[in-house]
């Protein structure tokens, strides 16, 4: 199979052909260019959603069939690539929600974005920083997340490190190859510093659901722009500015973007669920029954990348959000550029931005090769 257009590569834009065979990139054949000489068809690595909790109606906690519902919706957006995300709740409703994300993985399915592992937000957050979680919190336990961490895939943990064993369980996940990550937190600047040294290696949805930026009292977001190497940001310029997106770019090298996405996406406005509670979708927000509590996102990654092109990024810098950070903070080889040898996930894009065509491994989402 040969793409032609203009591609984005790890070493910048070629005006050319993408060269794929069985589901891989065999090479390109082109010259560089410039982003300001750019001429459509754009074709960028696929994109890779590492906080998504529902789509298409579908909730991750729903089990395996709504699994593979929200990972087909979120692949003809363009995602190639994700952690469902679960929610808190109680424990053996958390472990039915990791045992269908891991069916999904161990068994996918055509049409569907690679399902990675988890992503366990919850259920070891600060009761007093729930945003729409539940309340069903557990102070962190190590010895329960060793055990989920023996019977499921998960790749990233959310957690409250001020908590009771914080530490212990940041230092147990990060040995365990594991990513723990502050989030749904009320810890100090010295706490959440004293966190990262024990092992956190990024930051849950930046700025939402965390202790902030006063100048006099820092805290966790604080510690994230003057010292952390990766954090997510849900970028639906509904839950963070685009001022404090920019400066989160400038200040933190690993910065990647997230959905945080809901059952709600994709979905006319009305009522949906996320975990056990009832969100409603109205435009572009879901919220909690209030009104005004933002309860995840209706966002898709195709939609995100426009939204950061649209407040200065250029198109390379906001598919390295959504694609190679993603990728290389997940530590994968094969997934997240357009190089020899990765799988051939790719989005094809028109001059509007908007999704053309979406490749899964070499094939194309109506089934051609």
């Amino acid at each position: 199979m040969r793409l032609e257009g203009s591609i984005l590569t790890p070493s910048g834009w070629i005006a050319g052909e993408l060269l794929v065979a069985d589901g891989r990139i065999a090479g390109t054949v082109g010259r560089p260019v410039g982003e300001e000489a750019l001429q459509p068809p754009f074709i960028l690595p696929g994109f890779i959603d590492c906080h998504v909790h529902g789509g298409a109606g579908a909730d991750a906690m729903e089990g395996e069939a709504a699994v593979r519902k929200l990972a087909a919706f979120h692949a003809s957006r363009g995602t190639v690539a994700m952690l469902p995300t679960t929610m808190t709740a109680k424990k053996a409703e958390i472990e039915a929600a990791l045992a269908g994300i891991e069916a999904v993985r161990r068994r996918p399915g055509s049409g569907e974005a690679a399902v990675l592992g988890a992503h366990l937000e919850g259920p070891f957050i600060n009761p007093c920083k729930l945003g729409a979680q539940p309340a069903e919190m557990l102070d962190p336990d190590p010895v329960l997340a060793a055990e989920w961490c023996r019977r499921f895939s998960i790749r990233v943990v959310t957690l409250a490190p001020e908590r009771p064993n914080g530490e212990a369980l940041v230092r147990l996940l990060a040995e365990a190859g594991v990513k723990p990550q502050i989030g749904h937190s009320l810890a100090t600047a010295d706490e959440a510093r004293s966190a990262l040294q024990a092992g956190i290696a990024g930051f849950t949805h930046l700025f939402n659901a965390m202790s902030g930026t006063d100048h006099r009292a820092p805290g966790v977001a604080a510690v994230a722009l003057a010292e952390g190497e990766s954090a997510e940001l849900i970028a639906d310029l509904h839950h963070v500015a685009p001022d404090m997106i920019r400066a989160a770019a400038r200040a933190i090298p690993g910065l990647y973007a997230i959905t945080d996405a809901t059952s709600a996406a994709g979905m006319p406005d009305g009522q949906y669920r996320l975990g056990a509670q009832t969100i409603v979708k109205q435009g572009g927000r879901a919220t909690l029954a209030d009104g005004e509590t933002l309860a995840g996102s209706v966002l898709t990654m195709d939609a995100a990348l426009k939204n950061l092109v649209a407040i200065g990024f250029s198109l390379r810098e906001a598919s390295d959000m959504l694609s190679a950070r993603p990728a290389s903070y997940l530590g994968l080889e094969d997934l997240g550029a357009i190089s020899e040898g990765a799988v051939a996930s790719l989005v094809v894009l028109d001059e509007a931005l908007a999704l053309a065509e979406v490749f899964l491994a070499g094939v194309a989402l109506d089934g051609t090769a």
